[in-house]
């Protein structure tokens, strides 16, 4: 199905890179002929991925089977979901799973397929089918026949993190760099929380969309007021996003009894609408003005060699000033090599910086958790909430790591754009850096060890108050003796009791003391855990997002330094040319520097005008459907 990008369609757009792919088969540009394949690629999965988060149940799996209407995602008051799923354009209507493989096979992405029965879905991705995704599942599958998912719209159904703080967060972050929006879910019983609030503003500094969904509207009456609350909410944290007020269960009843009215209260029109103008639409003008630089730049390329050497054929008798201005196209070769030169010095010395000042907030971060889980550790028995506080230390710690890599993640983007400044062009594309991305992070990392709770039982503190006795009453009995008492008599024993009692305070005053040190200990070794781990895994990502901006900038480079030297090459090429060739080597050059322009001409007719403005949000009513619900029940 075609998909349209602007006032083009992908099936437009394709044969415009299959033309500059043409124009540069002519020559030796094996380096524009690698761009605009990948350029090719980028537009053979044109996927719009939008990522559908929040805590436990929240009406997410609802919320997603009400948008396409089609019970995909498992929905039940003690079911959850256990394994992300997508739902994504397909006809006909299947289902299938993701598994890592692990026999070295020939996929590119490293996970095998298995095709299952949409009815079955349940059983791989939810709790009750899979707890904890105790079959190793990436992720699963599922592709639908609907309007709404036809322009590369994918919708991720992601598990239940309990609670935003916790380190189970991260496997929803770690989707997040690579997702083109997010909805955050959080039903209508109350207003937004602290954690989802922190959550919601690490997520924009990630992804380039953020939305909420109030859920269950339907349940609360209350709903309006809560909504104001959590309006406010995103307004004082300064979080641009739009907040919209649904019920899942108003819109499947809508689609059931076909009521327009109905739907228009479920608030899916403008969820719909949203999805269509703010996250499609959005995307798709990226990639639309991704693929103009793309030809823009191979246009301009091809035609400084054509040029050079077609002025040179036109006016042979301007070859001494041509050779002029080959020196000086020399020279501006050389400059660029100069500036390669800083470049690579700025990211060399910039990714040092980055990596030290990283490491250094990550220890920092994790020392401040250490010197609280200590006081807390001092202010009372640790071991009698053991649980609870390994549970708060993995919380903190997870917050801690998520925080460094999302200010990683920038730091690694603003050290592309000190990088691009070094590049005397108008306007340099940036690499996509997601080193942000979570997964896997805290996985080497084991959990917080076992703390005996330091429990007695009853007859071991009887052993304990006799040991502490035993020494009293036998040393009393032995001075009252020598006034005629037997060993054992009211003094002796008042001294054993008291001096019992002291014993056994004693004692579990030292055996408190000892799990305080042990528990303080336990906490230290598990932060020398988390920033060897961690630390780690930072280094290597951080070395990759060097790889990465000096591959994407070497290329840039070499492609200018190669078409000045290509310029000087033709130049130098027609200075030798014989009368008899030139007139045919001027007719092919003329009809080449034609297909350039033309080329020029159409890539930059995909770029936006200036002063076009912004269209307004189209209704989200599906031709033919009266409730705007695109498509029926699968």
């Amino acid at each position: 199905m075609e998909q349209l990008i602007g006032e083009y369609h992908v099936d437009d757009l394709i044969p415009l890179v299959k033309s500059g792919l043409a124009l540069v088969a002519t020559g030796d540009r094996a380096d524009l002929r690698h761009r605009l394949q990948q350029t090719l690629g980028r537009l053979a999965n044109p996927d719009i991925r939008v990522i559908v988060v929040g805590e436990f149940k929240q009406g997410k799996s609802k919320l997603i089977n009400a948008l396409v209407n089609a019970p995909v995602c498992p929905v039940d008051d003690d079911i959850a979901t256990s394994v992300p799923t997508v739902v994504g354009f397909g006809d006909p209507a299947s289902a299938a799973v993701l598994m890592p493989r692990t026999d070295g096979g020939p996929d590119h992405d490293g996970v095998e397929r298995r095709a299952i029965a949409l009815e079955d879905i349940a059983g791989f991705v939810s709790e009750r089918g899979n707890p904890s995704n105790r079959q190793g599942l990436a992720s699963a599958e599922v592709l639908l026949p609907r309007r709404l998912l036809a322009d590369g719209l994918s919708i991720i159904d992601s598990p239940g993190v309990g609670g935003l703080e916790s380190a189970h967060a991260l496997t929803t972050l770690t989707a997040l760099p690579t997702a083109d929006a997010m909805l955050l879910v959080s039903d209508a019983s109350q207003e937004y929380t602290e954690p989802e609030l922190r959550f919601l503003r690490q997520a924009t500094r990630i992804v380039p969309n953020v939305g909420c969904v109030l859920s269950k509207t339907d349940l609360y009456p209350q709903w309006r007021a809560v909504a104001d609350l959590d309006r406010g909410h995103l307004s004082e944290a300064g979080i641009p996003a739009p907040l919209i007020p649904v019920s899942s269960d108003l819109r499947l009843f809508a689609s059931q009894t076909r009521d327009v009215e109905l739907n228009r209260e479920s608030g899916f029109p403008e969820l719909i609408g949203y999805l269509r103008n703010e996250v499609v639409g959005k995307a798709q003008a990226l990639r639309r003005k991704s693929v103009a630089q793309d030809l823009l730049s191979t246009a301009d390329h091809l035609r400084l060699s054509v040029t050079a050497e077609l002025q040179a054929l036109q006016d042979p008798e301007g070859v001494p000033l041509l050779l002029a201005d080959l020196e000086e196209a020399k020279e501006r070769a050389d400059q660029q090599r100069k500036r390669s030169s800083r470049w690579q010095t700025t990211l060399n010395d910039g990714a040092s910086d980055l990596i030290s000042d990283m490491e250094h907030d990550l220890r920092d971060r994790l020392r401040s958790i250490q010197r609280e889980a200590e006081a807390a550790i001092d202010e009372g028995d640790p071991g009698l909430v053991w649980d609870q506080f390994a549970e708060w230390l993995e919380q903190r710690v997870a917050s801690a790591v998520s925080d460094t890599f999302v200010w990683t993640n920038e730091r690694s983007q603003w050290l592309a754009e000190q990088v691009a400044e070094l590049f005397a062009l108008d306007e340099v594309p940036l690499p996509l850096l997601e080193v942000s991305s979570t997964d896997g992070v805290l996985a080497p990392v084991e959990e917080v060890p076992f703390l005996d709770p330091g429990h007695v039982s009853a007859a071991g503190k009887v052993l304990i108050g006799m040991r502490g006795s035993y020494g009293g009453v036998l040393m009393f009995g032995l001075l009252t003796g020598i006034i005629g008492m037997s060993l054992i008599n009211p003094l002796s024993v008042g001294a054993g009791l008291l001096l019992g009692r002291k014993a056994y305070r004693e004692d579990r005053d030292a055996r408190l003391k000892r799990r305080q040190g042990e528990a303080k200990s336990l906490v230290r070794r598990q932060m020398d855990d988390v920033v060897f781990q961690v630390g780690k895994q930072l280094k290597d990502r951080l070395r990759l997002v060097q790889r990465e901006i000096r591959d994407h900038f070497g290329a840039l480079a070499e492609e200018h330094h190669r078409s000045l030297a290509d310029s000087v090459a033709a130049a130098q090429r027609s200075a030798s040319t014989f009368r008899q060739e030139r007139e045919a080597r001027i007719t092919e050059l003329k009809a080449q520097l034609a297909a350039i322009d033309r080329l020029h001409a159409q890539a930059g007719r995909l770029l936006p005008e200036p002063t076009q403005a912004a269209q307004p949000a189209q209704p989200a009513q599906a031709d033919g459907d009266p409730t705007g619900v695109v498509g029926a029940p699968a």
